[in-house]
């Protein structure tokens, strides 16, 4: 185990890398996994915590895109359902088969939707986790109990995946770093270094201390999701780079289990707003979601608009027979897709729905390169696509890949359980017995938390901010904001404990504020 001191000493004393990744989301944390495991020299850069954007605020499915395979995106659903085995097989602690049923209100739904499952298994191929199964009226309320059964035909079954998403990405960032690569979180990249006309380094910022470090590097990977345009405008070479990224805010509400007591997730295949609405047990709760709302802004905690909540309040009344309340709401949230941006002209979708999830590379002449789109279950795939266009352009020297298509992640055991039924330690795998044998282990906060799991975050999982614990090592604030407000303070003082700095305490409770739903929402 490496201190934060000892890291950050082992940027200092490095030398010079075969490449710098910046960004510690999905795609950052998969880059630099893969470049480790083939042996470059790495390093690993995120401006605050990892996951702390996009890639914490996703509705939690590992799959392959049932809406993109009626959009027509053969290739994408293929590439995901490959990817959704892959993963499973390396996380089983962080991912678990999941089945789906799509109630049917009106009779042509059943075979029409029940169709599409079916060639969804068929794309799926051996990576299939089970066979869609059409059900009768009966089949669905016993499948769905919650469900509304006014109008109710049957339902069509079918099976996909689900994930912790804010933990899997510090399992990959920890992973990278046991596989070699230089990992730090906290430590905004503020600069490129040149050396003539080509990138040879950067200079980041170590967030605690305000000290400054550079690293030398023959090529820089600019994973910073959202935010990718940013350092783009860094690169001083050629005209000002056109925009890469369209986004997109996804808001997603967490309700309490009673309102679908179900072992299964429910897909709405169509809103009023032509995308799909899902409601998904997770870690004892229900999330309900998601939007599609373009935004020309790019804030690190975006807002749901009173409109989004609204509209999925809606949306789900519609097909639950007790229709969930503001007063309901247990946690809201909201995250920024990065979406490639299309070509201008007719015949490109004006929304963001209809834009495609495939990802975008790419390579600058500088130096630079840039990875956009995408979605979770394809980051593996992403990291290997990054790289080889890397050694395309000579950046790199060309290494064999599919190195990380069996790597089992940092804890990696099967579950006992379904994920959606996972509370407290089970989310550890491996690391279970590390956790309970730090002091605290008896001594629980809430039933999500225990003093030991704050100590485990502080010493072998990076966490520095009461934010950092109970928003991605604990998923209280995304599940229960009003919970993990009433618990801010102890965890702030066994980090101060441990770490012997400011646990920011205060901005905490600021930020949690704005997942209560009765509180201020921002306009549109």
């Amino acid at each position: 185990m490496k201190t934060r001191s000892e890291r950050l000493q082992a940027l200092c004393d490095a030398p010079p890398l075969d490449l710098v990744v910046v960004g510690g989301g999905a795609t950052g944390a998969g880059v630099a996994l893969d470049a480790a495991a083939r042996g470059y020299a790495v390093a690993l850069l995120e401006a605050d915590d990892f996951a702390k954007g996009t890639s914490s605020r996703a509705t939690k499915l590992v799959h392959g895109g049932v809406r993109y395979l009626a959009q027509g995106q053969l290739g994408l659903v293929r590439e995901a359902l490959r990817e959704r085995r892959t993963l499973l097989a390396n996380a089983p602690h962080l991912a678990s088969p999941l089945r789906f049923v799509l109630p049917a209100y009106r009779p042509w739904q059943v075979p029409f939707f029940g169709l599409g499952l079916m060639a969804y298994d068929l794309l799926a191929g051996r990576s299939a986790l089970g066979r869609t199964r059409w059900l009768g009226r009966t089949a669905t309320q016993k499948a769905l109990p919650g469900v509304n059964p006014n109008g109710l035909w049957g339902g069509i079954q079918y099976w996909d995946a689900q994930f912790d998403d804010a933990r899997l990405a510090l399992a990959l960032a920890r992973s990278a770093e046991r596989a070699g690569a230089l990992v730090l979180n906290h430590c905004p990249v503020e600069g490129l270094r040149w050396q003539a006309d080509k990138v040879a380094g950067v200079v980041a910022v170590e967030a605690e201390t305000g000290s400054r470090l550079t690293l030398n590097t023959r090529c820089v990977i600019n994973a910073t999701g959202v935010w990718v345009d940013d350092l783009r405008e860094r690169d001083h070479q050629g005209r000002p780079p056109e925009p890469l990224v369209t986004v997109s805010q996804g808001v997603h509400l967490v309700v309490d289990r009673q309102f679908l007591p179900s072992e299964q997730a429910l897909l709405v295949p169509k809103t009023e707003d032509g995308r799909v609405l899902f409601a998904v047990p997770w870690m004892g709760r229900v999330i309900l979601g998601t939007t599609d709302t373009p935004r020309r802004d790019k804030p690190l905690e975006p807002q749901a608009f009173d409109e989004e909540i609204e509209f999925i309040l809606r949306e789900a009344g519609r097909v639950l027979v007790h229709p969930p309340g503001r007063s309901d709401v247990l946690s809201v949230w909201a995250g920024l897709r990065p979406l490639a941006r299309p070509n201008s002209g007719p015949g490109n979708p004006t929304g963001t729905g209809g834009i495609s999830r495939e990802h975008h590379i790419e390579v600058r002449p500088s130096g630079l390169v840039s990875v956009t789109g995408g979605k979770w279950t394809t980051y593996r795939a992403m990291a290997e696509d990054v790289l080889s266009a890397c050694m395309a352009g000579g950046w790199l020297d060309r290494r064999p890949g599919g190195v990380t298509a069996q790597w089992p992640l940092v804890g990696a055991q099967p579950l006992q359980r379904p994920l959606h039924q996972i509370q407290g330690l089970a989310r550890y795998g491996s690391e279970i017995e590390q956790v309970q044998s730090l002091p605290g282990a008896d001594r629980w906060l809430h039933p999500e938390l225990s003093e030991a799991m704050v100590r485990f975050a502080a010493r072998w999982e990076m966490a520095r901010t009461v934010e950092d614990v109970l928003a991605r090592r604990v998923r209280l604030l995304f599940l229960d904001a009003r919970a993990a407000l009433a618990v801010a303070e102890p965890v702030a003082d066994l980090l101060r404990e441990e770490t012997g700095v400011d646990p920011q305490l205060d901005a905490f409770r600021a930020l949690a504020h704005g997942y209560c739903l009765t509180d201020t929402v921002a306009p549109e």
